[in-house]
């Protein structure tokens, strides 16, 4: 008997559809499963970058803490291989204390400057591809470019960390499916950094700016549109009319302004920069 409004089952075209979608899925796995060992005797985990985070350790590494969270830059990157490809894993990462110091700027270097805080519930982040196939994971370099930093608890997957603290990330590698089992605990030095609220050391900041494409394109438009706060004026979403167009120079009433230099308007740039990136 045939009820109305039902499927009677998957037709040609949807098969079709289905093992075209299965056969681009097998293909995206190939490439991790060419790194896979079904024993995990042969797990291991690669900092990738790491030359870049070297760069930034020479100088001590600094990054901010907010309120509402920051991105870190570097970003945490890994590249693994040894994993079970047919076995599903989570990827977590928190932040362990590097030290039992509180830090503080002094003269152009960092020194210790008494005991530390007291460490609060320790905050762990998920990867959001968690849980998946080992040869997801092994496919490609598995990147923690969403992590926030931040120095109030706020939970949402933000990290709180305690502003003049050094932390080392850490991650965690769990087999899920059945009883969790934790696979590998890996932590890298080079990736150490105190937790700030601004930046304090300028070797820093020129690091940031330089290695940092986000932040190099917002530098870059800051000099193009030096009076107009760095960017093109643009009308508020859902506004009908455009504002005013602002003159190609200041105002004759602002005659200070006609004599900047555009070292200055760098200046200007990089403070609003601590503030943003």
């Amino acid at each position: 008997m045939k009820v109305e409004g039902l499927a009677e089952g998957p037709g040609p075209a949807s098969q079709c559809c289905i093992s075209r979608l299965l056969s681009v899925v097998e293909s995206e796995l190939q490439a991790g499963r060419e790194k896979g060992d079904p024993t995990e005797k042969q797990l291991k985990v690669t900092l990738e970058e790491a030359e870049l985070w070297r760069k930034f350790k020479e100088v001590t590494n600094e990054m901010i803490v907010t309120k509402s969270g920051r991105r870190m830059f570097p970003v945490l990157k890994v590249s693994v291989s040894g994993l079970d490809p047919n076995a599903m894993y989570s990827f977590l990462l928190d932040f362990q204390p590097a030290d039992s110091h509180r830090w503080k700027y002094v003269n152009g270097e960092w020194v210790t400057a008494g005991k530390p805080e007291p460490v609060g519930n320790g905050c762990v982040y998920i990867h959001p591809d968690s849980p998946n196939f080992g040869a997801h994971w092994m496919k490609a370099p598995v990147s923690f470019s969403k992590v926030k930093l931040t120095n109030k608890l706020n939970g949402g997957g933000q990290i709180m960390l305690n502003s003049l603290h050094k932390y080392e990330p850490q991650l965690h590698i769990v087999r899920v499916g059945g009883s969790h089992r934790m696979v590998t605990n890996v932590s890298f030095s080079d990736t150490q950094f105190i937790a700030v609220t601004a930046y304090q050391n300028e070797e820093i900041t020129a690091l940031k700016i330089k290695y940092n494409p986000f932040a190099k394109a917002f530098l870059d438009a800051k000099e193009s549109f030096p009076y107009s706060g760095g960017l093109p004026l643009a009308p508020p979403h859902g506004y009908k009319h455009y504002p005013p167009r602002p003159a190609p120079y200041p105002p004759p009433y602002l005659p200070h302004r006609t004599h900047t230099s555009g070292e200055t308007h760098r200046h200007l740039a990089i403070s609003l920069f601590q503030i943003l990136f």
